[in-house]
């Protein structure tokens, strides 16, 4: 019997997500893409009568935007949405601001698929002569944190991801559902999946082949003890669905120009 529903949602399409870059903790705004991949999700949400009662994002604008977005599509912008960094993108420490394809070119896809993807394997940490590490740690949206600021990380695995997630999943999140309200938290593709793998219990070799598409949503139908009574959906075109979900899974592998 289904008690309880969340839906998760990553973010629409970022400037460096076309671009294919990096992105992590920087901050940036939808790109015009997922301006209206995000609309699209609220369309589509609101023909299948979804009615949310609360909703939580990050703290970086572009899961903010999508969330926004949304609502307004389905005429329920009056909404609470709840910000926590608990929930941002995955910390890719040195990585930030990197082409993947290029890396790919340059270390090899297996090992970018690992940085990328796998569970228990964090990128080089970024260092204060990274060219974004200003930008992320001087932005004051971090001194406001419910952990000082030496203790932000300076690069996470998805593991630990999952570790500064699942706090406020237990603490904030939780009580909500077993309320009875109904969700949507817009975040992240790895905050999202770090949540997948803790609720469907994915294992750790598995998850590396967990991909979510920007702006498309998934729904989770779970159980009085937060079990999933059957595995995630995703919500909308299957077709276009599994086209987008190659597009990601394509991002860090070399170019068919750049292959020698």
């Amino acid at each position: 019997m289904i008690k309880y529903k969340l839906v998760l949602l990553r973010h629409g399409e970022g400037a460096w997500n076309k671009e294919n870059r990096f992105c992590s903790w920087v901050d940036q705004k939808l790109s015009s893409d997922g301006i209206k991949e995000a609309q699209n999700a609220g369309k589509l949400l609101k023909s299948l009568g979804f009615e949310f009662d609360l909703v939580f994002t990050s703290i970086l604008t572009r899961s903010i935007q999508t969330a926004w977005l949304v609502l307004e599509e389905m005429g329920q912008e009056w909404v609470p949405i709840q910000k926590s960094w608990r929930l941002n993108e995955r910390h890719y420490g040195a990585l930030i601001g990197l082409n993947r394809a290029e890396m790919a070119l340059n270390h090899g896809e297996e090992q970018v698929k690992i940085w990328r993807r796998s569970y228990d394997v964090a990128p080089p940490p970024i260092t204060e002569s990274h060219p974004y590490y200003n930008e992320i740690y001087n932005d004051r949206r971090y001194k406001s944190c419910d952990v000082p600021e030496d203790k932000l990380p300076k690069a996470e695995s998805l593991k630990e991801v999952l570790q500064r997630l699942l706090p406020y999943w237990n603490e904030k999140i939780v009580p909500e559902l077993k309320s009875g309200k109904t969700i949507l938290i817009s975040a992240h593709g790895n905050s999202a999946r770090a949540l997948l793998k803790h609720l469907e219990g994915i294992s750790d070799e598995y998850i590396a082949n967990v991909t979510l598409p920007t702006g498309v949503p998934v729904l989770l139908e779970l159980d009085e003890n937060l079990h999933p009574l059957s595995p995630h959906q995703f919500l909308g075109d299957q077709e276009a669905i599994q086209a987008a979900i190659k597009k990601v899974e394509d991002q860090g592998k070399v170019k068919p120009t750049e292959k020698k």
